[in-house]
């Protein structure tokens, strides 16, 4: 079997973490390269089923207002949108009018 590239550079890579790290740290580094996946692969579910809901109806929506500054940036930015810079009003007119278009 002959070797290509990609083959070197994953060996070439596996030798400089031991050698950097030694071997007593791979446990870990490994541990935490599964814990990063298994937190992407629950966002990404969450994501898709937050795709896959219905908005709620103008007489299921709570009032925006009463949100907390925390909970009105975690709804903006789940509608997508960007909330750098904007004021606390600005977020829930832009939230208010996604809702209504939905």
């Amino acid at each position: 079997m002959a070797w290509t590239g990609f083959e070197w550079i994953i060996v070439l890579v596996v030798l400089v973490v031991l050698f950097l790290w030694g071997p007593e740290r791979l446990p870990k580094i490994a541990k935490a390269f599964g814990q990063a996946k298994k937190e992407f692969e629950k966002a990404s579910k969450e994501a898709t089923t937050l795709q896959g809901q219905e908005a709620p109806k103008p007489s299921q929506q709570a009032d925006v207002g009463a949100l907390t500054d925390e909970k009105l940036i975690e709804v903006a930015q789940t509608l997508g949108i960007t909330t750098e810079g904007k004021s606390r009003e600005a977020l829930i007119q832009e939230i208010k009018s996604k809702l209504a278009t939905n």
